[in-house]
């Protein structure tokens, strides 16, 4: 057996990205909703089947079809539409926690989001290294979805 050791460094995550978007809290807010659960593509733009049960407590899973799929994470709190918090392993299936926050404000015809995701664990470096890119590919979608309303 080889015992490896693992600094506290390299088990903490912290991702945090601000994004501007030219509608109403409600309507980002929704569009936030469809880009993390039905309209979610992978890095490729193939669909991933993503679902959201939007209530406290709700899954956030992978519905792979005939009772197979992963579960991302559950509904930590929710208020319509300032408030959508995650937690779960997310795509991660080993030994990882994360919280998922998403803080909406509207000023001046502006919606702010305030996005976060902590997580702590024993985090592959590739996924690490892709969680940025993934997480910015995802507002990016959603602020054009809400911007075209």
């Amino acid at each position: 057996m080889i015992a490896t050791q693992t600094s506290m460094e390299d088990m903490v995550l912290n991702i945090t990205q601000e994004i501007q978007v030219k509608a109403s809290l409600e309507t980002t807010f929704e569009a936030l909703l469809e880009e993390l659960g039905p309209a979610a593509a992978d890095g490729e733009g193939k669909p991933m089947s993503m679902k959201i049960e939007a209530w406290p407590g709700g899954r956030w899973y992978r519905d792979l079809g005939n009772g197979s799929g992963h579960c991302w994470g559950h509904v930590q709190s929710i208020k319509k539409p300032t408030l959508l918090e995650f937690y779960g392993p997310l795509f991660m299936s080993y030994p990882v926690t994360s919280n998922v926050q998403y803080r909406l404000s509207h000023e001046n015809g502006v919606t702010t989001i305030k996005f976060q995701h902590k997580a702590l664990g024993v985090i592959q470096q590739d996924h690490r290294e892709g969680l940025t890119k993934g997480w910015t590919g995802i507002h990016e979608r959603a602020k054009k979805r809400a911007e075209k309303r």
